[in-house]
């Protein structure tokens, strides 16, 4: 199977934002039930999302398929990935989809969930650009300083990504407001680099500080779902996640997982390329807390 065949359901995800509400509808439809959409003409598909023939040839050619052909057997040697990554051969897209009804069970319930997480991980491990993520720890490596920054469940994965460093040895730095986060990037200098997160990569004031800090002469990195995002275009790097949402988990419930595996193969990345160091603050860190906590409980 061609890298076409599977990253296109990543790629229509990612570009759903960006997309004209004509080709938007388009989109949906071969995201929420990609099995039948593929079976569908051009005529089909323009009449079921009330559009035209012109806005379905356009669609597929902004995912980059010069004919619907390929564009369709691409899509549905992506579907039977997914199903037989899950073990669901045979089954329709709404199980895979893993979109919560009214009327599951608690086990049902804990079934989608982990089936959609462990969709976001594998699409975003497959979809992750490895020359931005040498790029960024690199940018890592070489910093005097790093400032994380992001709203809501993003900030959780900045305070992530800023304990793990500390943890190696290195000044990191996360920031809890907007105000407190601008006035921090512009202090920083070029040898300083800014990390911003947010899952649709349009939060103001996450694309803000990423704005403010460049402005400064930090190096920029983004970590965002939406490369064409208003934050991508702040960052000197973007790592790339490729999340599954849901009607009952929004982004900031979604992306979580997805940006948290990619903060860990950002810290993997850094604490690598200084083994020997990070490994001692390692060992040094956890004696630390372990011997208090042995001493307390003494």
């Amino acid at each position: 199977m061609g890298e076409d065949a599977e990253t296109v359901l990543i790629r229509i995800r990612a570009a759903m934002p960006a997309l004209r509400p004509s080709e938007r509808r388009i989109a949906e439809e071969f995201t929420g039930d990609p099995a039948a959409a593929a079976n569908l003409s051009i005529a089909e598909l323009a009449a079921r999302c009330e559009t035209s023939t012109t806005s379905v040839v356009r669609f597929y050619q902004r995912m980059g398929y010069a004919h619907y052909k390929d564009f369709r057997i691409d899509l549905t040697r992506a579907v039977a990935r997914e199903e037989l990554a899950l073990g669901r051969a045979g089954s329709s897209l709404p199980e895979v989809s893993g979109d919560i009804d009214r009327h599951d069970s608690l086990e049902g319930i804990v079934s989608k969930v982990a089936m959609n997480e462990t969709l976001s991980i594998a699409d975003t491990a497959r979809a992750l650009d490895m020359e931005a993520l040498g790029e960024a720890v690199a940018l890592l490596l070489g910093a005097r300083r790093i400032d994380t920054f992001g709203v809501g469940a993003s900030a959780l994965v900045g305070l992530d990504l800023q304990q793990k460093l500390s943890r190696i040895g290195r000044t990191a730095i996360t920031w809890h407001d907007a105000h407190s986060a601008w006035t921090s990037a512009a202090t920083l200098d070029g040898t300083c680099v800014a990390v911003a997160v947010s899952h649709t990569g349009a939060t103001t004031d996450t694309v803000e500080f990423l704005g403010i800090a460049r402005a400064s002469g930090a190096s920029t990195v983004a970590i965002t779902n939406f490369r064409e995002s208003p934050l991508a275009g702040a960052a000197d790097v973007t790592l790339t996640t490729a999340a599954r949402e849901t009607r009952f988990r929004s982004g900031a419930l979604g992306s979580r997982i997805a940006q948290l595996m990619v903060v860990d193969c950002l810290f993997t990345g850094v604490a690598q390329a200084s083994y020997d160091a990070s490994m001692e603050a390692l060992r040094n860190t956890y004696a630390v807390v372990h011997d208090r906590a042995v001493h307390k409980r003494g």
